[in-house]
């Protein structure tokens, strides 16, 4: 008996010492951070990519403005078009159907005439703007509109505008 009593106590200090590791059923996927470092090419004066607002976001501001109007911001925005004269301009999406014209403060710089559908920060003045038939007519020119095209601008047009003294150009990686 006393040797079964001896069997148990070292049975039981030895299931009593055996480290066990369980994995929680409920913890099954890991959580991966992955950090994302984009790189820039700036245009203009130099400017960084804090406080962007998103182009919807903008949207909803230039909604609220009358011609005249203009508000100092930084904007998320991905190009639509750029003057293949001399990359004088660009459009790009405001989301909802939207374009905002984007020219450069002072003709002080020009945009590559290759990154439509690029994403860029834009830093400036939006406004509100009504563009004469005469601008009108010379931007279609810029962008390769055929004649008809061109004579077939008759009116004025409000448009959301955009005066960027520094723009950043997102690089793809």
């Amino acid at each position: 008996m006393k040797n079964y009593l001896i069997l148990f106590a070292l049975l039981l200090t030895i299931v009593a010492c055996k480290n066990e590791t369980k994995q929680d059923d409920t913890v099954k996927d890991e959580v991966v951070t992955e950090t994302v470092e984009v790189s820039y090419k700036s245009f203009g004066k130099e400017i960084n990519a804090d406080d962007a607002v998103a182009s919807s976001s903008m949207l909803s501001h230039y909604a609220d403005m009358k011609a005249g109007d203009s508000i100092p911001t930084k904007v998320n925005l991905k190009v639509k078009e750029v003057c293949q004269a001399k990359g004088c301009w660009m459009t790009a999406d405001l989301g909802d159907g939207n374009d905002v014209m984007v020219k450069f403060k002072d003709y002080g710089f020009f945009m590559p005439k290759n990154i439509a559908e690029q994403e860029v920060i834009v830093n400036g003045l939006a406004f509100i703007e009504e563009v004469s038939v005469e601008e009108q007519r010379h931007y279609a020119e810029d962008k390769g509109a055929d004649k008809a095209e061109i004579e077939a601008i008759t009116e004025p047009k409000r448009t959301f505008s955009f005066l960027a003294d520094g723009v950043l150009l997102v690089e793809k990686q």
